[in-house]
């Protein structure tokens, strides 16, 4: 369990990500309710998506100035009154546009949780415990929704009504989103660091989820399954996310992030090829449940990569954000590959190009996980190590900087000694301190 301060982030954490999480059963439902083509579909799920993604590139560097609880009650309410919106119409112009406000509602949501995990001193157990609370009420409501009917509303009204019941949480806000620290400055720090992985994060997730956008195809159309058995295997998938993200959050960082990152992509590019070419329920099944639960162990550890590029939290709303709009691409670049190279084919693009992602982000990993930690480090040897001993139980939290502060500049003092020995040997005059 999270610390008491990270709940509501914890809280608008679930709100924010359960969108991506259900996309598969929008996407499905909202073709089979309006009579769309699955492409036609999976533009809509796209647009839902976009609009999550535009609201962490509007509001990352803005949720200071309007302040946490109100950032995220606004996104709350907007994302509710947008599902809701998309629920109650069978029209396509409206759902279409109650979709793309929820969707922003989302993402303002996810902001703000992301902000404020960044911040805390353990930003890895917070957002595996979010992504343990999304995996869990996804892995609900597809095991219950096949049993209240077809058609796009039940979903939606879902999506709709979670950031209700999220609503009372955003009081603890105050708590647990911390002011930022006051060294920080107005410029991002680590520039390269965080574009490449910003980038390379998108591309990631555009591969992931241009699978999960046609899942539920391959389930019924290749599989030959029916909605009630696909939904049983997405619940038993995220089941296994959930044994996945435990894992994780057991591990921490004894392992440091670059190899949980390279390998894991690597493992996700064999489960992505296997689920896309599968016939039958056993290579379905099997391939979803294993893909599922290595995604969210890299995820967490790509989300505490981002966090740890800056303490203010700039760098894991813009990351988060770039991953919004890989995932906004992936239902359209899914149908669009299925079209052109069959389900296998896809699975085999889409196996490539993680293994070809799977290097700069493992890079990354390698330089950030490199740099020193401690405040002045830079310029002395062992930076980590002194982090890790700072870090150790028993040491006097006043005195030692927080894990992840930014580095201080080291000032040069000129120290003027009128000792006669030393003066004797040539060392009388300035002599650098520190530099």
């Amino acid at each position: 369990m999270p610390p008491r301060p990270a709940r509501p982030l914890v809280a608008l954490f679930t709100a924010g990500y359960l969108a991506s999480y259900l996309l598969p059963t929008v996407v499905s439902r909202i073709g089979t309710g309006l009579g769309l083509t699955p492409a036609h579909a999976g533009l809509v799920g796209s647009g839902l998506l976009l609009g999550s993604a535009s609201a962490g590139f509007t509001l990352a560097s803005r949720v200071e100035r309007f302040g946490a609880r109100r950032v995220a009650r606004a996104g709350l309410l907007l994302a509710s009154l947008g599902y809701g919106l998309a629920a109650l119409s069978g029209v396509l112009p409206l759902v279409v546009l109650g979709v793309v406000l929820g969707g922003f509602g989302s993402g303002a949501a996810t902001t703000v949780a992301a902000s404020g995990i960044a911040a805390l001193r353990d930003p890895h157990r917070a957002s595996s415990a979010g992504l343990l609370s999304v995996s869990g009420v996804a892995g609900a409501l597809y095991l219950t929704l096949p049993h209240f009917g077809l058609g796009h509303r039940l979903p939606l009204l879902a999506l709709a009504v979670v950031p209700l019941l999220v609503w009372p949480a955003t009081r603890g806000l105050a708590r647990a989103v911390p002011a930022a620290p006051e060294v920080s400055t107005g410029r991002l720090p680590r520039r390269r660091s965080g574009l490449v992985l910003a980038l390379s994060v998108a591309g990631w997730s555009l591969a992931q989820n241009a699978l999960w956008g046609v899942s539920g195809r391959i389930g019924t159309e290749q599989a030959g399954l029916g909605e009630v058995a696909v939904g049983a295997v997405f619940a038993l998938a995220l089941g296994g996310g959930l044994l996945g993200v435990l894992g994780a959050g057991a591990l921490g960082s004894r392992a440091g992030r670059a190899a949980p990152i390279g390998l894991g992509t690597v493992v996700i590019a064999g489960c992505i090829a296997v689920s896309a070419s599968a016939h039958g329920l056993g290579t379905f099944a099997g391939g979803e449940v294993l893909w599922n639960t290595g995604y969210p162990v890299v995820l967490s550890y790509l989300i505490g990569l981002a966090a740890s590029l800056d303490p203010r939290g700039r760098w894991a709303v813009l990351v988060g954000s770039a991953s919004s709009l890989g995932v906004a691409c992936g239902p359209v670049t899914g149908s669009l590959l299925v079209e052109s190279a069959g389900f296998t084919g896809m699975g085999l693009v889409l196996a490539t190009a993680l293994l070809l992602l799977a290097v700069p982000l493992t890079a990354v990993a390698l330089h950030t996980g490199g740099r020193p930690l401690v405040p002045g480090a830079v310029r002395r040897r062992g930076g980590a190590s002194a982090a890790l001993v700072a870090a150790r139980a028993g040491a006097p939290s006043g005195t030692i900087p927080r894990i992840g502060a930014p580095e201080q500049t080291i000032t040069s003092i000129a120290v003027t000694t009128t000792d006669p020995d030393r003066a004797a040997f040539g060392t009388a005059g300035p002599e650098r301190v520190g530099g």
